[in-house]
């Protein structure tokens, strides 16, 4: 069995992950920082087995997203030896704004 790719993260993608738990922490309890944790870690698991099972980004070639919740989706890239995630995009936001 493949045990998949590497995954790194962009600044910008950190930075959107730090803003989200600060909003489930000043929002909601432990538990859903818990569960949002668990979403985000098994969505990066089978990012990183099988990322080309994922569409493309209508954004920008060769990147692709993953719906991880409806608020959040997970744009990447797929380099020959690693993933990229770009970004954890709130998706009530302006598409505009998003930085990839």
């Amino acid at each position: 069995m493949k045990s998949g790719y590497s995954i790194d993260w962009t600044v910008e993608a950190l930075n959107n992950l730090e803003g989200i738990i600060g909003y489930l922490t000043n929002r909601w309890t432990d538990r859903e920082i818990s569960n949002f944790y668990k979403l985000l870690d098994k969505r990066l698991e089978i990012i990183s087995k099988s990322p080309h099972t994922f569409p493309d980004s209508e954004l920008k070639t060769n990147v692709k997203r993953s719906v991880l919740s409806k608020q959040t989706t997970v744009y990447f890239e797929v380099k020959t030896d690693k993933i990229v995630i770009l970004s954890l995009f709130d998706n009530r936001k302006n598409p505009e704004s998003l930085k990839i």
